[in-house]
């Protein structure tokens, strides 16, 4: 009968160990799988797909293209350094309110600058077409003042 105990027990052993193992190798051959698998999806974020698969330099390049006349230029270096310097305005004025007018006048005044500017360019303004440009326009500036654009 003790014999036949320690048969028993030892099966159950052997069994449960090759059970573990076995339990291991396929967690593990499950892992290696999925993580395979993972490296064939595509990320999920793209550092370009927000800017429409373009660098800093095309974006401005366009940019650039579509402000040739000399007096649009000039207007445009004007205007943006105007609407920047509004927006730290707006942000003060939240705790110093008498700036706000100071902001408001600012940021029209650029604004005004850059449509008489596309006024005599011809052209309505990049952003008219895709709303990322509102966002190069600071960049074609900072590019211009550099002499890069």
């Amino acid at each position: 009968m003790r014999e036949n105990t320690l048969i028993t027990l030892g099966v159950l052993l052997f069994l449960c160990a090759t059970q573990a193992s076995a339990r291991k190798k396929f967690k593990l051959g499950h892992y290696l799988k999925a993580s395979i698998r993972a490296k064939k999806q595509p990320p999920v974020y793209h550092p370009f797909r927000m800017l429409g698969n373009r660098t800093d330099e095309q974006w401005i390049s366009q940019y650039s293209s579509s402000h040739q006349h000399p007096v649009n230029r000039a207007c445009h270096t004007l205007g943006i350094p105007t609407i920047l310097l509004s927006l730290p305005l707006f942000i003060a004025s939240i705790f110093f309110h008498r700036l706000w007018p100071y902001a408001l006048g600012l940021f029209l005044a650029g604004w005004l600058l850059q449509f008489v500017g596309h006024a005599f360019e011809g052209k309505p303004p990049e952003f008219f077409h895709d709303w990322r440009f509102l966002l190069v326009g600071a960049r074609w500036w900072w590019a211009k003042i550099h002499g890069k654009a």
